[in-house]
């Protein structure tokens, strides 16, 4: 590295200095929330995304089966150039984030450490709620990190398995929707809450009706801005943010492109995103 830049050379011993680039993977395209969270944040930095669309929804694997995709994914992102990885989903990082860290020597970031972070910073009473797939909510990840660094709190932790469906579906405004939101957190309200963490990629798509029906009183932990944060303080501190001089191309794989994929990525990023079909012979 020279500079805050990563140096590479080409077959013909050629250097070329490029900007690190970050990865992201999620499970599907859900995983756009974390990539407008770093656009925000690291507008000129190049990104390039992969979102298993094919096999989707990861919420309902196995635990080995979340760590083999994830160990596929991360692969596909470094035989892309990126020199971090964000892994998006929960579940997957729920499952999968150790075993990444020790087999890759890239840094990994995850949803999960940054969250917890915010959450303890925020509670008034240590009454923590999370929300989030069948596979995070099973895992008890975020009970145990929580705890780990506030033995005091209550964590109380409800699955909301048909959230993301009605996201894909663009159901956001949907009497149906807001109805079975009001359904997933009443529990959470019962147990008075003061603080909910949004533990799946698409859940800050309905923050504002997840706001509503938790009530005003509940602070929203929205974890696609918090592993945001995190990684703009590591680029920051490692000396690679990108200059605005310097124009970079994005690029977003799916491993199964069809019409509602780009419709919801639309939804997320806007106009200006075109997917990408992945070659699974990249994924290793």
């Amino acid at each position: 590295m020279q500079g805050g830049k990563h140096i590479i050379w080409n077959n013909r011993g050629e250097i070329f200095i490029m900007d690190i680039t970050i990865g992201v993977f999620d499970s599907g395209v859900g995983g756009f929330t974390v990539v407008r969270e770093l656009k925000k944040l690291l507008p000129n930095q190049p990104l390039i995304y992969f979102g298993d669309t094919a096999r989707t929804p990861y919420g309902t694997k196995s635990h080995e089966t979340l760590i083999q995709y994830a160990r596929e994914d991360t692969r596909f992102l470094l035989g892309h150039g990126a020199g971090l990885v964000v892994i998006a989903c929960h579940s997957a990082a729920s499952a999968a984030t150790s075993i990444l860290r020790q087999e890759f020597s890239v840094p990994i970031f995850e949803v999960v450490s940054p969250s917890v972070d915010q959450a303890i910073a925020i509670t008034r009473q240590g009454v923590i709620g999370l929300i989030g797939t069948r596979a995070t909510v099973t895992s008890g990840v975020y009970e145990e990190v929580i705890r780990s660094r506030l033995p005091a709190a209550k964590v109380y932790s409800q699955a909301c398995p048909l959230l993301v469906p009605l996201v894909e579906e663009g159901w956001l405004k949907a009497r149906e929707t807001r109805m079975i939101v009001k359904k997933y957190l009443r529990p959470l309200r019962d147990r008075q809450i003061d603080t909910l963490i949004l533990g799946c990629t698409h859940y800050p798509i309905l923050k504002r009706i997840i706001q509503e029906k938790a009530g005003k009183r509940v602070k929203i932990v929205d974890a696609s801005a918090e592993v945001a944060r995190a990684v703009y303080s590591y680029i920051e501190a490692e000396g690679q943010l990108s200059e605005k001089s310097i124009r970079h191309e994005d690029r977003f794989f799916v491993s199964d492109l069809t019409p509602a994929s780009q419709e919801v990525a639309r939804l997320f990023l806007g106009n200006r995103v075109r997917l990408e079909m992945a070659s699974l012979s990249c994924k290793g």
